[in-house]
């Protein structure tokens, strides 16, 4: 996942009751639906995460896009879903992956040993010369260095600039410390933790820019203060054309010409398991349809997407979403899209995607139709007197492209790195003062990393809303019942009017699972 976004307590969670109906308990398909969850247990997901787990100790401890650890991933997922009479499809896309060369930051000091730091080379950064840039350093007068103005009577030339997170972008920074004549720039935290930071595409920048931790930089500082220092940055990039693919499967039955839209990424960062991250909703989405696959009438089409490379930035979504602009009707025919990224966080929430804009003003454009999404997921905890929380619609996940497409979406999340709240607690239990998910990107997002309670009250969720959207989205769209039902070229593709590419990787092109 990588937004990390918090939901603060609203006055959670309408309780039904007291005169109040949930909109949930009003709707026809409710009772239906609501047996529906029941079929979903939080014991089967867990037991997809057992898999999950497996796969990434058997394939160097990670599940990332584009390694072997993927590769079983998805399989299992196909195995899966096949097993339950689905045709599954993969959508390659390529992209151009960032490869590291080199990122270390020493200190070499007059007498002893030198000192190592960590560092992360910013996304989008130029690299250092082949064995770094060694140098002094050189901080700003304000310490954040975002004006030319913060550099003047400070000698910068041919040093390694030294300054703080904040003020501006870290492309300004960079860009404001090489005009001054730096010949890098190192960037450390205003909080706890390693900074990892971008550049942005297209930043200008034409000096290397790296990311250390608070600690790291104010212990630098201090050494400057009492002399030059020799510090080499040494960080090397290069990028290579990498191909990765999202797994796709739809139901047999339902409407073809109004689908409901699932999706959770299934790629993990590097550096661990990524059981919360995403396991978790891969897990709980997987369930979901194996169980639907027994529904006896679905008026709409469902389709279930698990993404690739979504660690590496919303790529396999975004470019799914891309191809099916390219195709008329494809995203006019999509009613709604749901995210479920991170549903087992340990100290967890329950947070909704604030569609409504109840707590928060979304930075995004939402589009018509996402609130009454997010009305089947909050209506849902109101019928079962379960309480929630909004959490930011940012577009920060696998949404973002189905959104800026305008079509309507709303999802659910646990949580990542935003501490929990005393009136968090208040609501879910856990621990006030540490993070939502305190193993979020890190080796600890293992099988222990999962809340059963939060996967199983998530997952039931998932269920109820797909088996709510499957029936009726009329509230969102204003389509109800079977209407015809065009008999589909071939069960789990996404649906007419689809024409597969031509060649490996061509966007539009779908490649049998094996």
């Amino acid at each position: 996942m990588r937004r990390t976004v918090a939901g603060l307590v609203i006055a959670g969670a309408m309780t039904v009751g007291a005169g109040v109906a949930s909109p949930v308990a009003a709707h026809p398909q409710s009772s239906t639906a609501a047996a529906f969850a029941k079929k979903v247990t939080a014991k089967n997901v867990l037991r997809h995460l057992g898999q999950l787990q497996k796969i990434a100790d058997q394939n160097g401890g990670n599940r990332a896009a584009a390694t072997p650890g993927y590769e079983a991933s998805a399989r299992y997922v196909e195995k899966t879903l096949k097993k339950a009479g689905y045709t599954t499809e993969r959508d390659y896309f390529t992209f151009d992956r960032e490869i590291l060369d080199a990122q270390t930051l020493t200190l070499t000091p007059a007498a002893g040993e030198p000192v190592s730091y960590v560092v992360d080379q910013m996304a989008y950064s130029a690299s250092t010369p082949e064995g770094g840039v060694t140098a002094d350093v050189a901080s700003p007068t304000d310490t954040f260095g975002c004006t030319p103005e913060t550099w003047e009577g400070v000698d910068v030339t041919g040093k390694i600039a030294l300054v703080s997170r904040g003020g501006c972008s870290f492309a300004i920074k960079g860009a404001t410390a090489e005009a001054a004549g730096a010949a890098a720039a190192v960037i450390y935290n205003n909080t706890d933790g390693l900074l990892n930071g971008t550049l942005g595409e297209g930043n200008g920048v034409g000096i290397a820019v790296a990311g250390i931790s608070l600690a790291d930089g104010q212990a630098l500082v201090a050494a400057a203060a009492s002399g030059p220092l020799a510090l080499t940055l040494d960080v090397r990039s290069h990028t290579e054309t990498t191909e990765s693919f999202n797994v796709i499967a739809e139901t047999k039955k339902g409407r073809d010409d109004n689908v409901v839209m699932l999706g959770a990424h299934l790629d993990g960062v590097e550096d661990g398991p990524g059981i919360n991250d995403n396991g978790s909703g891969s897990a709980a989405l997987l369930e979901v349809a194996v169980q639907l696959a027994d529904a006896k009438k679905l008026n709409n089409t469902v389709r279930f997407a698990w993404w690739g490379a979504e660690e590496l930035g919303l790529i396999g979504s975004t470019r799914y979403v891309a191809d099916l602009a390219t195709q008329a009707g494809e995203l006019d025919r999509i009613a709604t899209y749901l995210n479920f990224d991170m549903v087992g966080s340990p100290n967890y929430i329950i947070g909704v995607y604030d569609a409504d804009e109840s707590t928060y003003e979304a930075p995004v454009a939402v589009p018509e139709g996402s609130a009454a999404t997010e009305d089947v997921l909050t209506g849902y905890f109101d019928s079962i007197g379960q309480a929630w929380v909004d959490t930011e619609f940012s577009g920060r996940s696998d949404y973002q492209a189905f959104i800026l497409n305008g079509i309507p979406a709303s999802g659910l999340f646990t949580g990542a790195d935003d501490v929990k709240t005393d009136e968090e607690v208040a609501l879910f239990g856990g621990t006030a003062g540490i993070t939502h998910d305190p193993n979020y990107h890190s080796p600890g997002d293992d099988l222990t990393n999962i809340n059963a309670e939060a996967l199983g009250i998530m997952s039931k969720a998932i269920a109820f809303a797909t088996y709510s959207l499957a029936q009726d989205t009329s509230a969102i769209n204003g389509v109800s019942g079977p209407g015809d039902q065009p008999v589909k070229p071939k069960p789990g593709k996404p649906g007419k009017p689809w024409k597969p590419g031509k060649g490996h990787g061509a966007p539009g092109h779908w490649d049998k699972a094996a």
